[in-house]
């Protein structure tokens, strides 16, 4: 969890994907007179990030050098970076700047973990520093037990604890950090298509009981790719027949929470928070 005393600089970049995270983040920064300097997406930011922006520099996935001089000209030391950026830009109208060659020429491979650190690297030979998503992240991070909705069974805390030996299995192979079971059995393995799709097929095949795990990595960095839960979530296992949704408390961010809540207690879903077992 992020130290409550912590309190956040006058001036902060923040590097905004898909998704609410950075519309919630940015806005609970400026309502602390925080200067937020951002650089969106054109491919996946909301328009409305502007709102929360002290200035707003839009540019497409790839290009890394334009993200370093935006900061750069905005007198940013310290940047977080908020909400996803599909992978599969990486195969659909990529369009990478001379820096981004350079740094996807030398890595070996195209994981997340890898990918995400060849960035961070080169970010902070810049002077910039990268923070954890959590670090100011406030309530906006998971508690632990139960968090929304009905209390959970017997059943479903078995398939919980099933299902939390599975999703740490994936996650740590780097595959997905979403698993689907009922009845001690894996339904679905979340991969490349992401979690409300895994949720989709994997609830699916249930028969109404299904109960879904989501986990950060082992050894997770919190500076990229924290766990997040929304209203999406939620709508995803209520159209496919999911009852129970657990989450590791601390180390994942639930997304317009009053939503969620009140999906949860409309479609009588458990949400609740697993204590991490592991770092």
């Amino acid at each position: 969890m992020p130290d409550k005393k912590d309190s956040p600089p006058s001036r902060l970049g923040l590097v905004s994907g898909y998704g609410s995270f950075p519309l919630e983040l940015a806005a609970s920064l400026q309502s602390q007179g925080v200067e937020v300097h951002t650089v969106a997406a054109r491919e996946e930011t909301f328009p409305e990030i502007e709102r929360y922006s002290a200035s707003t520099c839009w540019l497409h996935v790839g290009q890394l050098g334009g993200m370093i001089r935006a900061f750069k000209a905005a007198n940013v030391d310290a940047i977080i970076f908020a909400g996803k950026v599909r992978k599969l830009h990486l195969f659909r109208n990529f369009r990478p700047d001379l820096t981004a060659i350079k740094t996807l020429a030398r890595i070996p491979d195209r994981k997340d973990d890898t990918l995400m650190n060849a960035i961070a690297d080169e970010i902070t030979k810049a002077g910039i520093k990268v923070l954890p998503q959590t670090k100011y992240a406030g309530e906006m991070l998971a508690g632990e037990g139960s968090l929304f909705g009905p209390k959970s069974t017997k059943a479903d805390f078995r398939d919980m604890d099933f299902g939390y030996i599975q999703a740490r299995g994936i996650a740590a192979l780097d595959i997905g950090q979403t698993v689907v079971v009922q009845d001690c059995a894996v339904l679905a393995v979340e991969a490349i298509e992401g979690t409300d799709e895994a949720i989709q097929r994997g609830g699916s095949m249930g028969s109404g009981k299904a109960v879904v795990v989501k986990v950060a990595k082992p050894r997770q960095d919190l500076r990229f790719d924290v766990p997040a839960i929304g209203p999406d979530t939620l709508e995803a296992m209520h159209a496919s027949g999911c009852k129970m949704l657990a989450v590791e408390a601390g180390k994942t961010l639930v997304l317009e929470r009053r939503k969620v809540e009140k999906i949860a207690e409309q479609y009588k879903i458990s949400v609740f928070g697993l204590q991490s077992t592991t770092a």
